[in-house]
């Protein structure tokens, strides 16, 4: 098994106990789930899971079961996801938000794991999920909310595209891709726009409103972050769940309503001469060093400190101190 992989196994313990394991690698892998079986007798399962990029793809064989996320399981996840589902041997019912959807074999599904759920896997538990954070379902769904539950049809139209694609994904393709994590990702992406019927008419681009909502949330995570010295895009867009090249492409864009369009770089210095002007101009501030400033928006240099203060303050530290008095 390649290192990348992690598996669970109801193989490595006894019969009467492989429900209660299986529960917790649910538990471990996914999130906070509860399962039963109509087959507790002869239950067995296996789980194996791997990152491709900002996504994990997980894999599950074995017998029939009914999976529920419940209340309790939401109020205590630290974390949540969106899980794009897709089933090939036999047929299977999901439930979220009052709808009910029926899946043939090779059919896709959505759901959200903040909201109650239901998997209904009546022959056996065969599925290929893959676990997309919010943010990223966010860059290209604008209303992601509305797709839960909704059937993807997986012999027409994008759906059997989209679906056709899932069907080459594995933990073993993303352990070892055959090209770049980011690129799968934004195919993926992609066709989870078309097949939802969310993308606007513009193949591979991220929808409008969607690019908005996700620049937004690429600004406000560099200036919720300026003050860390070092900080790069990439270590942003790993908290946000998605690739360098998303995170680059969106501040390029710009989000169509007055926004325009700018680098990382650029919006990072200009976050950190906002706050380093506003302590310079501030009296209280007069006790601290420049170099103590300068490090307290994130830039540990004081040289460097003082060449951005000139080329975007228009003036040194210094001069911006004696200004004010």
């Amino acid at each position: 098994m390649n290192d990348a992989i992690h598996r669970w196994s109801t193989d490595a313990v006894p019969p009467a106990q492989r429900l209660d394991y299986w529960v917790g690698a649910v538990c471990e892998g996914f999130l906070e789930m509860d399962v039963t079986t109509p087959v507790a007798g002869g239950f067995g399962a296996t789980l194996e899971s791997a990152p491709l990029g900002p996504l994990v793809v997980n894999r599950v064989r074995g017998s029939a079961q009914d999976v529920y996320r419940t209340r309790h399981a939401i109020a205590h996840s630290r974390h949540n996801y969106f899980y794009l589902l897709c089933k090939t041997d036999s047929a299977w019912v999901t439930v979220q938000d009052g709808r009910s959807a029926r899946l043939l074999p090779g059919d896709a599904v959505l759901v959200d794991s903040r909201r109650l759920y239901e998997f209904h896997l009546l022959q056996s538990a065969d599925t290929l999920s893959l676990e997309l954070p919010t943010a990223w379902v966010d860059q290209w769904i604008p209303d992601a909310g509305d797709q839960v539950a909704r059937r993807i049809d997986g012999q027409a139209g994008w759906g059997g595209v989209l679906c056709g694609f899932l069907r080459q994904l594995s933990p073993e393709v993303a352990a070892k891709p055959p090209l770049p994590a980011g690129l799968l990702s934004d195919q993926l992406g992609s066709l989870l726009a078309l097949a939802t019927g969310t993308a606007g008419g513009v193949a591979g681009k991220t929808p409008e409103k969607g690019r908005t909502a996700m620049r937004r949330r690429v600004l406000d995570a560099t200036r919720e972050r300026h003050a860390e010295p070092g900080l790069t895009a990439a270590s942003v867009a790993r908290g946000l769940g998605i690739s360098e090249r998303s995170l680059h492409r969106c501040l390029a864009e710009g989000d169509g309503g007055g926004g325009g369009a700018t680098t990382f770089a650029t919006a990072l210095a200009g976050f950190r001469m906002a706050v380093a002007r506003r302590m310079l101009d501030d009296a209280r501030f007069d006790r601290l060093g420049i170099a103590e400033i300068g490090f307290r928006v994130g830039l540990a240099d004081a040289s460097h400190f003082i060449r951005q203060c000139r080329a975007h303050l228009g003036a040194t530290p210094g001069q911006l101190r004696r200004r004010r008095r």
